[in-house]
């Protein structure tokens, strides 16, 4: 089967992909970097890279696809607070032109579960999305579903950073909200499942798990399977302005996010017939075992992905190609180079992880320090880590860094700064050769933004000097990492 995949680089993309992939479908995915597809490598030659971008029909035009099934999962709930309606009906509308010109025999949606009575920012322009699906004359299968658990996805982390961290919690009155959770592996089988099974065209679905819960009772279930003790009170008069600040600085989302999440969570959300199990065949995974198959999945590294690798959790950057060229003029430049006498595969095993748990090898609390002080201007601070404590790969999150470039034969390693900043900034980790012998050339480049750039540079000055010396001599001197 022929399959067209958009949203490959998201939290369900990335998860579908390889699913399709090994059952022998032909896939092609449209993306707007070929750069971020350095994950998928074990899958080349059994996949077609197309670039494109939905808010640029033009872009769409150039390629002569052909495809029996398109999955359309472009999302843009974390990009903003108030306008990705208006760019995912747009992405929308020129999905659906091209799909018409390239044979597309059925259309597959992932949308929200909806509430008659209410409906939140988010869900509304799913249902406007849904709209324009409906309307293209192309067979549509939408399947809606609620909030998702897996390791890695939004809602798990969000539950995971405010249970593990909090045993007391004074919490806002949506906890007492209704929602029906479904495990992501539930999701995936049922996105599989409804291919080309023309019962379900032109069809809207609900699909969720067998439970139906309340916010602060999926808090206590997961405490639960964690062996925690926990106890919540709901305070009625927190605002939904405080109820985002609440989320923003307890847990790893941006302001963006919680916003939209708070405004998401105080609709009630539970299927009115639940097709999952009829879809699959299946029954679905309880809450509580899908958390225990989130945490088996966390233990063995095999996080497939994380909502937090997505461009949108970004502050500001929305394409590798913009920034993967570092500057050289205008700019400030800290360059530092350490004599290698290790092996250089402990170097490299150095720079590929760093960051997360591992920390930045030197000075760590003048970093946790910097990352405090992000998230209280409206950054994103330090809480997202990394996804795999191995392996980096370009487009992922680290921190308050982005990977621009990771190649790990040549031992470069490229950062892009997303925390906020009176300008921008790189960090270059790369491995260079002269006179028989291999040094390790870390280079910190910051192009200022003004006035007040120029004097953030110079502000920071004395800590890099005793940061970067101190980062660089270490990740030279031996392997750190386990």
């Amino acid at each position: 089967m022929k399959i067209l995949l958009t949203g490959a680089t998201g939290y369900i993309g990335k998860r579908l992909l390889p699913v399709l992939l090994q059952a022998g479908h032909e896939v092609t995915c449209i993306v707007r970097d070929k750069r971020r597809f350095q994950s998928q490598s074990t899958y080349q030659g059994k996949l077609v890279l197309a670039e494109g971008d939905f808010l640029n029909p033009e872009s769409l035009n150039i390629h002569k696809i052909e495809a029996d099934v398109a999955f359309f999962l472009v999302h843009s709930m974390s990009s903003a607070i108030d306008s990705f309606e208006e760019m995912e009906v747009l992405s929308a509308r020129n999905f659906v032109a091209a799909a018409q010109t390239w044979g597309v025999k059925q259309i597959i949606f992932l949308s929200g579960l909806q509430n008659s009575m209410s409906v939140s920012p988010h869900l509304l322009s799913r249902l406007k999305v849904e709209q324009v699906l409906i309307q293209s004359g192309i067979p549509y299968t939408i399947l809606r579903a609620g909030i998702i658990v897996g390791s890695g996805s939004a809602s798990f982390e969000i539950i995971r950073d405010l249970t593990e961290k909090l045993p007391v919690m004074v919490t806002p009155r949506w906890l007492n909200t209704r929602c029906q959770p479904i495990a992501v592996r539930d999701v995936i089988n049922t996105l599989i499942s409804v291919m080309l099974h023309e019962p379900v065209y032109n069809q809207v679905l609900d699909i969720g798990g067998p439970d139906v819960l309340t916010y602060k009772q999926m808090l206590l279930q997961y405490a639960e399977v964690r062996g925690l003790w926990r106890k919540i009170y709901v305070l009625p008069l927190m605002t939904p302005r405080l109820s985002s600040y609440w989320l923003y600085f307890i847990t790893s989302t941006s302001y963006k996010l919680a916003v939209n999440l708070v405004n998401s969570m105080k609709v009630e959300v539970v299927c009115r017939e639940n097709q999952t199990e009829k879809l699959t065949g299946m029954p679905p995974l309880t809450y509580k075992e899908s958390i225990s198959l989130a945490f088996e999945k966390i233990a063995q590294h095999h996080v497939v992905s994380s909502w937090k690798d997505a461009l949108v959790s970004s502050s500001s950057l929305s394409s590798l190609k913009d920034y993967i060229s570092v500057p050289e003029y205008g700019c400030f430049h800290d360059k530092r180079q350490c004599k290698i006498k290790c092996n250089s595969a402990d170097v490299i095993a150095n720079i590929w992880g760093v960051g997360g748990e591992n920390g930045w090898y030197y000075a760590d609390f003048l970093w946790k320090i910097r990352g405090i002080m992000d998230k209280m201007v409206g950054g994103i601070g330090l809480r997202r880590g990394r996804t795999n404590p191995d392996e980096i790969f370009a487009g992922d999150a680290l921190d308050f860094w982005r990977v621009l470039l990771a190649d790990k034969p040549a031992g470069r390693l490229l950062l892009y700064a997303e925390m906020k900043l009176p300008g921008e900034a790189w960090l270059e980790y790369k491995l260079t050769e002269s006179s028989g012998s291999v040094f390790l050339t870390q280079t910190a480049t910051f192009r200022p933004r003004g006035l007040s750039g120029r004097l953030y540079w110079y502000a920071v000055w004395p800590f890099h000097q005793i940061i970067f010396k101190g980062m660089n001599r270490r990740m030279a001197s031996g392997r750190l990492v386990p």
